[in-house]
């Protein structure tokens, strides 16, 4: 389980494969200069309820892993956590899209 630390150092956990997705998206909204909210369900141990604030350039921002190694990235997964970056909703963080067996079947026969 990784963490965020955002702003005054409090600690947002999330599990790591999630939270390499959400370092991509961030960096680059954030890189663009954009400002954006991100929502999340606490996980188990922590008070039952989700939680949104507010990512603004300005404000520190660090990205802790509990695995060295980075995870082999899902394109489809960052794709949807930009789109909804830049809904009026913010990034609502939820669990990876995994492309359907036939899904893979239809792109590998179209190429």
């Amino acid at each position: 389980m990784g963490t965020i630390q955002y702003g005054n150092g409090d600690e947002i956990h999330i599990e790591d494969r999630a939270l390499a997705h959400l370092k991509i998206v961030n960096a680059t909204k954030l890189r663009r200069n954009e400002s954006f909210t991100l929502s999340w369900r606490h996980p188990d141990g922590e008070p039952v309820g989700r939680s949104t604030i507010w990512l603004h350039p300005s404000i520190p921002l660090r990205f802790t892993f509990t695995t060295p190694e980075a995870p082999e990235l899902n394109a489809r997964w960052i794709q949807d956590l930009m789109q909804s970056a830049s809904s009026s909703g913010g990034i609502s963080l939820v669990d990876e899209v995994l492309d359907r067996p036939e899904e893979a079947l239809t792109s590998a026969a179209a190429q």
